[in-house]
């Protein structure tokens, strides 16, 4: 006679569950692997804002605002179903378990390994009095799991690498992540063509460090493969028609890979090199693995071999000891540089980093006064740049949202385009010619010619 277990009981009554992401594209792409493992269950994934039984919390612990978000995502689901089972996984869980369990609602908390086997913690969706924690040392965090995100159909967010092995006085993704570690390049590739079989247009290869891939490919810490021949290897791969890098640290862009972009017949003339200050003063204090200069000659590369080519910044303002005179070195850096947006992080107190100890606190109004101006810097530097490609003729992938009567899409370049509603534009690529940018800062167009592909 056979007898189900109480976890088969459940799953055969057709439970439903729904996910919320918080962060970065590495824990979108998580979160997409883990839904899939409740697929294979037999859940059924509804919105985060209809009713589940189970609500699903992937955390990220980089700014204060994102701890904050994760007790009002709480809220949220209770709201909704006051009966759910609530769980928090993800790099928040993974440095303040207790913290999380230790939340109104909140049943079960999982850290950086255990998150991948989150059905297995599951015996039943009974609440719990108390948050049940389930977290490794993060030196166990040793081992490399895969992910793919195939939540919108016309890009997905490959993870080719885990982990840092740098120690960013500012950062706490070593303390949640572990050491750098890479999928291998045989698993890249395969995830790579599924997603391509799914018709999805569009991969952009994301990781905590994706410019140290290779290492910990094989559980061991020397590189197997680089980044270069990752980027070379999935270049011919047949059916992705765009590739695209989302970050990767200036002292691991090499000009190798910006020539293979340059020439390449996926990947996208776009870069996002994460900068921090323009300052060398406070990149030394930051612990960060170059000088401006560098960074200076990573641009002008770029811009030498694609002068068209789209490059974000990352920057931190705020950092202890940043001075004003610090703060308008770097703006003026970033003003004269030849860069198209910013994304503005305003400095905030992590435990167990090196900065939180140091002294010269920026006052916290100085720090919002500061990345409002950077802010305003990235509103300027982008329209700059979109004016830049005004009269010229690019492909754009147009996107599944009716947002007020208007489709989105973004061009090769990361110019993003609008358009009156048309559900046949949906997951399509378009040749057009930019012609005027609206008064909300995005780009009109022109159709050159029919579907490109």
């Amino acid at each position: 006679m056979y007898f189900c277990t109480p976890f088969q009981e459940f799953r055969m009554m057709s439970k439903k569950v729904a996910f919320y992401t918080l962060g970065c594209k590495l824990n979108f792409s998580e979160t997409s692997t883990i839904a899939r493992s409740f697929s294979d269950e037999g859940f059924d994934r509804v919105d985060f804002s209809e009713k589940a039984d189970i609500y699903v919390i992937n955390t990220c612990s980089v700014t204060e605002n994102a701890d904050k978000r994760f007790k009002s995502i709480v809220k949220q689901a209770q709201k909704v179903n006051p009966e759910a089972f609530v769980a928090a996984v993800g790099c928040y869980a993974q440095l303040k378990p207790q913290e999380l369990a230790d939340f109104d609602g909140v049943d079960l908390v999982l850290g950086a390994t255990e998150k991948f086997k989150i059905t297995d913690y599951l015996n039943d969706l009974t609440k719990n009095d108390f948050g049940e924690v389930h977290s490794c040392e993060i030196e166990e965090a040793d081992f490399y799991v895969g992910s793919y995100s195939i939540g919108d159909r016309t890009r997905a967010f490959l993870k080719v690498q885990d982990g840092c092995d740098y120690k960013c006085t500012y950062c706490t993704i070593p303390l949640a992540r572990g050491i750098s570690r890479s999928d291998t390049m045989e698993n890249v590739l395969k995830n790579a063509r599924e997603i391509s079989e799914k018709n999805i247009r569009e991969i952009v290869l994301t990781g905590v460090n994706i410019g140290d891939y290779g290492k910990g490919e094989f559980g061991n810490k020397r590189h197997e493969h680089t980044f270069l021949d990752l980027v070379t290897q999935l270049d011919q791969v047949e059916g992705i028609e765009r590739l695209r890098i989302s970050s990767i640290e200036p002292n691991l862009l090499k000009n190798e890979t910006i020539e293979l972009v340059s020439k390449s017949r996926a990947f996208v003339p776009h870069f996002h090199v994460p900068l921090q200050s323009g300052s060398n003063e406070i990149l030394k204090k930051m612990k960060r693995r170059y000088m401006r200069e560098l960074y200076v000659d990573r641009v002008n590369k770029i811009k030498e071999v694609m002068p068209h080519a789209c490059i974000g910044v990352d920057v931190i303002v705020g950092f202890p000891g940043e001075t004003d005179e610090h703060f308008l070195e770097t703006y003026n850096f970033l003003n004269e540089l030849d860069i198209s947006y910013l994304h503005v992080f305003t400095y905030s107190e992590r435990d167990n980093t090196e900065a939180a100890m140091m002294d010269g606190v920026v006052p916290k109004n100085v720090r919002g006064k500061r990345s409002k101006m950077l802010r305003g810097l990235s509103v300027k530097k982008r329209r700059a740049f979109y004016e830049s490609q005004i009269g010229t003729f690019r492909t754009v992938l147009f996107e599944g949202e009716n947002k007020e009567g208007y489709i989105h899409g973004f061009t090769e370049n990361y110019v993003k385009v609008k358009a009156p509603w048309n559900p046949e534009l949906v997951n399509t690529l378009h040749k057009v010619n930019l012609t005027e940018i609206g008064e909300d800062g995005i780009v009109r167009f022109e159709f050159v010619k029919d579907l490109v592909v």
